[in-house]
């Protein structure tokens, strides 16, 4: 097939597309509060002649789309999460909240599952004309951004079935990922104790927030001795009250533990809460934990990988314009500047002479044009997703595609200024174009999708799967305390 029809497909619907992608980005409702996001994907997939179910594996802003029947089961990945804080009004090169104190899409998850509902709508639309046999699907998968939506999703069984999966994430660079990513847990320690005057009763009052403290103490020594690529984060969400004469009752403590692999993160989880109730014996005080929500490290497949770039080269970056160029240079100069250039310079290490021309290359221009070297180095990246679960279940990939200006940070004002422009929409677009094509592959060629299966039971052999403990729920935001 020419797979340029694919293009044609999903350009033909892109000013829709574009349309439900800012819809979301206005209302920018964090994890698993997304109800307005989930309406909207719900009817642009019933618009393009998807079968729509909710509450999928018991997540209520979690759904599928499916159409078709037989084999394979294809599967596309999309979020639509916002981030608390990052309010900002769209298309200007300063800070400049949009509501005081609201919400953003500072990771372009607005972006993100409406290229990959384009995705199933082309392939969908492929398979109808070509009498192809199989199942296309979108899954809207909500709360990645510390709630690992997708990690519930695959403790219930949602993806058991699915032969492969693709994804993408919006991004400063254009490039497959060949890196895995750092498992995690996210757990509260609660410390109960006994009130008393600080002054004329200290003797009889039990400080939870002594208790705190000197779990925090003990973690930090902790830290020489786990391994290397271990995180261990932390936040005192409760301190116990504002005042300094009275000892306090109650104190809370959050943390984010991270390492390369789930089983590596489960010890050193382990290890944490012996220090915690080691706290509590020293300060006389209880301690309880509350576990809020764990994320596997992704199990790379180099056979999917290797699919996709080979379909994000014939695609190309996006054809970004003139205006797009100018747009991005005026964000560009707003980036910090010591850490311009990062984000690139670690996405081609280990790509020997076309990483060093790719980088070079990459460096005189404000807009992410230049297609990145392919490198399957499996080293896990800096932060944390929730795919990781996806892929312990069925063989799984995803690219990266520019969608905003040369080094502009995650999470940041000036990838929620950029979401609604021309530029986020072009490489939201060329995303669901090459995520499409890899679909239309795995689907039409039974030898490779045997070969990503295959590679997957290897890559298994001999790991275990760490999944979020029964009873644990998801949880959003303001819902963390119990």
């Amino acid at each position: 097939m020419d797979k340029k029809k694919i293009g044609e497909i999903v350009e033909s619907r892109g000013v829709r597309y574009a349309e439900v992608a800012d819809e979301i980005w206005g209302y920018a409702e964090t994890a698993f509060r997304e109800h307005k996001s989930m309406a909207a994907q719900i009817r642009l997939l019933e618009e393009e002649g998807f079968k729509v179910a909710t509450n999928v594996g018991g997540v209520e802003t979690a759904f599928c789309g499916e159409w078709g029947e037989g084999r394979p089961v294809i599967a596309f990945l999309g979020e639509f999460d916002a981030l608390a804080g990052l309010s900002q009004k769209a298309g200007l090169d300063r800070r400049e909240e949009e509501v005081p104190g609201g919400n953003g899409h500072g990771c372009g998850h607005n972006l993100l599952g409406v290229a990959s509902i384009a995705a199933a709508a082309a392939l969908k639309t492929i398979m109808r004309e070509q009498g192809l046999k199989g199942i296309v699907r979108y899954y809207g998968c909500p709360g990645e951004e510390g709630g690992s939506g997708k990690a519930f999703m695959a403790r219930e069984g949602v993806f058991a079935d699915v032969d492969a999966a693709v994804t993408w994430h919006p991004s400063n660079c254009t490039f497959t990922a060949g890196t895995s990513s750092l498992a995690n847990a996210q757990i509260y320690y609660r410390f109960r104790g006994v009130s008393a005057h600080a002054a004329a009763a200290p003797h009889l009052g039990r400080s939870a927030l002594d208790a705190v403290e000197l779990m925090n103490v003990g973690v930090q020594f902790l830290r020489e001795h786990v391994i290397q690529e271990a995180r261990l984060h932390y936040a005192i969400t409760d301190a116990g009250g504002v005042s300094p004469n009275v000892v306090q009752p109650y104190a809370e403590v959050l943390y984010l533990l991270r390492a390369p692999k789930s089983g590596q993160v489960k010890e050193i989880v382990e290890r944490v809460d012996r220090i915690a109730q080691g706290a509590a014996l020293m300060t006389d005080t209880t301690v309880e934990k509350d576990f809020v929500k764990s994320c596997a490290n992704i199990v790379n497949n180099e056979t999917m990988e290797r699919c996709l770039q080979k379909n994000l080269e014939f695609f190309g970056a996006p054809d970004f314009d003139a205006a797009d160029e100018e747009f991005a240079r005026k964000i560009f100069e707003t980036t910090p500047e010591p850490g311009r250039f990062e984000d690139l310079e670690k996405r081609v290490r280990g790509a020997g002479k076309a990483g060093r021309e790719a980088l070079a290359e990459a460096k005189k221009d404000p807009l992410p044009r230049r297609i990145l070297p392919y490198v399957p180095s499996g080293v896990p990246m800096g932060g944390s997703t929730d795919v990781g679960d996806v892929s312990w279940q069925t063989p799984t990939a995803q690219i990266y595609m520019g969608t905003w200006a040369n080094s502009t940070p995650g999470h940041s004002w000036q990838v929620v200024t950029v979401g609604k422009s021309p530029l986020a929409h072009k490489g939201m677009l060329q995303a669901g174009k090459v995520m499409a094509a890899a679909g239309y592959d795995l689907m039409t060629d039974p030898e490779l999708l045997k070969k990503a299966q295959e590679e997957l039971k290897e890559r298994l052999r001999g790991e275990t799967y760490v999944p979020i403990p029964k009873g644990v729920a998801p949880r959003g935001l303001s819902g963390a305390k119990s």
